[in-house]
């Protein structure tokens, strides 16, 4: 993650190598130039109870190899088959689109981009589970 820059609301809170940090009470950047740092926005996380969802689940996996919770190695092939169930289910070019992004960011380590990737599914998921018959 060499040269990730974040950009913090006041107060906002994030997570890097194990230790919540808090932003005072102005907006401030942060320039992380230690390569594999372990950085989770907060504000980003989703709890474990919370991942019930195919999306949410991938996105709870994906937070754990930021968080250094997970080594990359362990999740990598289980993440890579999570993304292609979900291909089976997102089938529209857009989804396919976000999904072979976050397929790329995985494939390349970058780790936040296919968790922000995987994010952008959140709304789709929450419209075709409202939409499922009951």
């Amino acid at each position: 993650m060499s040269g990730l820059v974040l950009k913090l609301s006041p107060k906002e809170r994030v997570l890097i190598n194990g230790v919540v940090i808090e932003n005072g009470d102005r907006r401030s950047r942060l320039a992380i130039m230690t390569p594999d740092a372990h950085i989770l926005r907060l504000r980003d996380a989703i709890h474990p109870e919370d991942a019930k969802t195919p999306v949410r689940r991938a996105c709870f996996a994906m937070q754990l190899v930021l968080s250094g919770d997970k080594s990359p190695d362990d999740a990598h092939l289980p993440l890579l088959r999570q993304i292609e169930e979900l291909s089976q289910v997102f089938t529209d070019p857009d989804s396919r689109n976000v999904l072979a992004d976050a397929t790329r960011g995985l494939v390349e380590g970058q780790h936040y981009r296919a968790l922000k990737a995987l994010r952008a599914l959140l709304p789709r998921e929450d419209r075709l589970l409202a939409a499922r018959p009951h």
